[in-house]
């Protein structure tokens, strides 16, 4: 993952506030598997931005990818 990635929340973060399926955009990375995370609602307004780890998170993609063997 990387920086602009859509990504998703994988399990529930409760005392974080967000919950699975959310979606967010990675914004900064710390190291390859820690990421600054921002959430946006539909109006445009950011209601989180977290420090999260590739285990609570999945990329999201708007494309097909390329086969693999």
């Amino acid at each position: 993952m990387k920086m602009l990635d859509v990504v998703a929340i994988t399990q529930n973060l409760p005392d974080l506030g967000l919950y699975k399926g959310q979606v967010g955009t990675i914004i900064e990375v710390y190291e390859p598997t820690v990421f600054e995370v921002e959430f946006v609602d539909l109006n445009g307004k950011t209601y989180a931005v977290e420090t999260l780890h590739t285990n609570q998170l999945m990329q999201l993609h708007y494309s097909p990818l390329p086969q693999t063997a």
